[in-house]
């Protein structure tokens, strides 16, 4: 090194006095940044409006903001693009026979956009950049919206019987529903939004019969270059499916009705919760699988602390959270097997939660306001035309009773008419 280089380092050095002159504000720097790093756990119940949301500070305790007058059913409540919370309405109607689907800014407490739809919904999800919302009812019936316009793009008959949970692939280009006959269904996105189609009934991919009870929960994600779903069931079992073949890979069995599944983030773990409180961990080693296996209750290990039926479990950072019908949800450590911090929800069980981060509830500035801010506009409720000359055509039907489909397992879309043949 030479002299003029070495000059350089050192005269580029502050002294002690400059150091400590800079401390407050990199100090103060340093916790806002963990501030904005910081995760929050949004929960509320199905069963009163008058518990509403609330928003928990999982390090602290403490509570954050309480939404009142919300009651959302099951895997009916998400989070939008990190800046507003969605949820369906179990218990508010917009017109006789009806239903709601609220949303709320985080970060400005205001009244919420409040769109009434045609029916009562049940599970909602969105694509994972925010664009497309989609939502099922008891009737069967499935409806997609644009998020930005509030359109409505598409109303089908999914399925004969009540659709309980949903979930978009990881690319959002397939939807699965859950229904509560233990029936499957995966639909192309593709053809759901394409309205000049809309003329034609949207493409069922395939669908399956395994389970012999009603969906629980869906979750995906990728092993290898094989995209991968696993579904839960109150018929005691988790499989795991290949998404684009709909092959089933793996069959989990447990003691009990599986009620929620989790996925860890590092995708190795699933954790099952069951009617009975326990919460069963399975090292998920699918591989190059060329036939399915069956994989039992005592090659999982347990966690127990609930005393009565798992409601809900979902993930912040590495850590677990399970929700119990015996009012409390938990955050746990789970390499040590250990509850870091216990909650007690005396109004009721939690049984939805969404994890966000604590930035979200900031007020923006109004530069952030004009380079970030998402447009969202009311759910239109009935489907409008895509232009004056073209009508946009509904799939819908409101059965009053059908028998249960034929035993069958993995179908094409070719044999749609034949799964929900009885409600037509």
């Amino acid at each position: 090194m030479g002299w003029c280089e070495a000059l350089a380092i050192v005269s580029s050095k502050p002294c002690i006095e400059e150091v400590d002159s800079y401390r407050p504000s990199f100090i103060l720097l340093m916790e806002m940044g963990e501030k904005m790093n910081k995760e929050a756990l949004v929960v509320c119940s199905d069963k009163s409006t008058g518990i509403g949301i609330t928003v928990w500070d999982l390090e602290t305790g403490e509570q954050l903001l309480h939404i009142p007058t919300c009651a959302a059913a099951p895997h009916g409540l998400f989070c939008l693009r990190n800046q507003f919370i969605v949820a369906s309405q179990s218990n508010r109607h917009g017109s006789f026979g009806g239903g709601s689907i609220f949303i709320w800014p985080l970060n400005k407490p205001q009244s919420p956009l409040r769109s009434y739809t045609l029916e009562a919904m049940g599970p909602i999800s969105c694509t994972k950049d925010g664009l497309y919302i989609a939502g099922g009812a008891p009737s069967g019936n499935a409806y997609l919206w644009e998020v930005t316009s509030g359109r409505l793009l598409r109303t089908w008959h999914a399925h004969h019987k009540s659709l309980k949970c949903m979930v978009f692939s990881d690319d959002d280009s397939l939807l699965i529903f859950g229904c509560t006959d233990g029936i499957i269904s995966v639909w192309s996105m593709i053809s759901l939004v394409d309205v000049e189609d809309s003329g034609s009934s949207p493409s069922l991919l395939y669908y399956s019969s395994e389970h012999r009870s009603s969906i629980t929960g869906l979750v995906t994600m990728s092993a290898g270059a094989r995209s991968i779903f696993i579904s839960s069931s109150l018929d005691g079992t988790c499989k795991v499916w290949e998404l684009v073949s709909g092959r089933h890979l793996q069959t989990l069995v447990y003691p009990m009705s599986v009620t929620a599944i989790a996925l860890h983030p590092l995708e190795r773990h699933l954790f099952s919760g069951s009617a009975d409180g326990n919460i069963f961990v399975n090292v998920l080693d699918i591989g190059a699988v060329e036939a399915c296996f069956v994989t039992t209750e005592d090659q999982a290990f347990v966690l127990k602390v609930h005393n009565e039926s798992i409601t809900a479990l979902t993930f912040s950072g590495f850590h677990l959270i399970s929700a119990s019908e015996d009012f409390t949800f938990c955050l746990w450590d789970t390499i040590n097997r250990v509850v870091l911090r216990r909650f007690n929800n005396r109004k009721g069980a939690v049984t939805n939660m969404v994890v966000i981060k604590q930035s979200s509830l900031f007020p923006i500035s109004n530069h952030q306001r004009v380079t970030h801010q998402f447009q969202v506009s009311l759910l239109q409720k009935y489907p409008q035309p895509s232009n004056p000359g073209k009508g946009m055509a509904t799939f819908l039907s409101f059965p009053a009773s059908h028998s249960e489909p034929p035993p069958t397992h993995f179908h094409g879309n070719n044999l749609l008419d034949h799964l929900i043949s009885g409600s037509e």
